[in-house]
């Protein structure tokens, strides 16, 4: 119950943040036959009791980036996959992404970290692997410092 509590609250801070992003409405492509959530954010808008529970560091400069990987029917089960990617800001700098495996009953989401300076752009770009089957998720996301 208390993990059902911490993730509604990040989603809810991440339908927050979506508010106020440049880009409205919900925030997903259906790649092959997944639907993949995305959602990038300051890592401030989390509680810190949440950031520690879910071992993510609180700074006014380090965003959180949280994807699930759905599939494309009706059922729209949560997929296990392998996520590797970069994000890179106007200028070309590139930062890894880290994913970590976050698993809650049904629900699977993957979070990373990414550093940013004030009204940042970064771009992202983010392979999504499960066996054989490839797909490339690519989104941009500007960052303000509080």
């Amino acid at each position: 119950m208390q993990r059902l509590i911490k993730w509604c609250f990040v989603a809810c801070m991440a339908f927050a943040f979506n508010a106020h992003s440049e880009q409205q409405g919900a925030q997903y492509k259906e790649l092959g036959d997944w639907q993949v959530h995305y959602i990038a954010f300051p890592s401030t808008f989390i509680q810190p009791q949440i950031a520690q529970a879910y071992n993510l560091e609180r700074s006014g400069y380090k965003g959180i980036v949280n994807i699930s990987i759905l599939t494309n029917d009706a059922a729209q089960t949560a997929q296990a996959v392998t996520l590797t990617g970069s994000a890179k800001n106007l200028l070309g700098n590139k930062q890894t992404l880290n994913f970590k495996e976050v698993k809650e009953g049904e629900s699977i989401y993957y979070l990373a970290q990414v550093k940013y300076t004030n009204e940042e752009i970064l771009r992202f770009d983010i392979d999504i692997q499960q066996g054989s089957q490839i797909q490339k998720l690519q989104f941009q996301q500007k960052f303000y410092v509080d």
